[in-house]
């Protein structure tokens, strides 16, 4: 059971783990044993709330295909168990991530004195601008 919050818990049916060989250098070790753990999770099948679904669906993230899998692949670690336990926590951040509802932008307008302001700056850069013209012999 994967407990992402205290009302959001995933049991271990819906999440996929396969243990398989890691890549890059280990030597023998590498070659030989099943350390690094491959993730799915399957979002629509899930027992998520609907909203939930949507909202990690709609996230532009690469570990989530076309399909609505996540896949993650750990293989930070030379054992399997802290492999395990790295993706399922991957899992549970990328889901947590989600659960805080973004805040709706209240839009605002400018002070009346940043106006006059942004009105000077500009009328001073206008001024220092016509005095590098030609100097007139008079």
């Amino acid at each position: 059971m994967l407990i992402v919050s205290k009302h959001i818990q995933l049991p271990d049916t819906e999440i996929e783990v396969n243990a398989v060989r890691a890549q890059g250098a280990g030597g023998q070790n590498v070659n030989k044993v099943a350390t690094a753990i491959h993730l799915r999770f399957d979002v629509m099948a899930s027992s998520l709330p609907a909203d939930i679904k949507q909202r990690v669906l709609a996230l532009r993230d690469q570990r989530i295909s076309a399909d609505g899998v996540v896949v993650i692949k750990a293989q930070r670690f030379r054992t399997q168990e802290k492999n395990r336990e790295d993706a399922l926590a991957r899992l549970q951040a990328l889901i947590a991530g989600v659960l805080k509802t973004p805040k709706k932008r209240v839009p605002t307008k400018p002070t009346r004195g940043s106006k006059e302001r942004r009105l000077q700056s500009k009328s001073r850069r206008g001024q220092i601008k016509s005095m590098r013209g030609k100097v007139s012999d008079t």
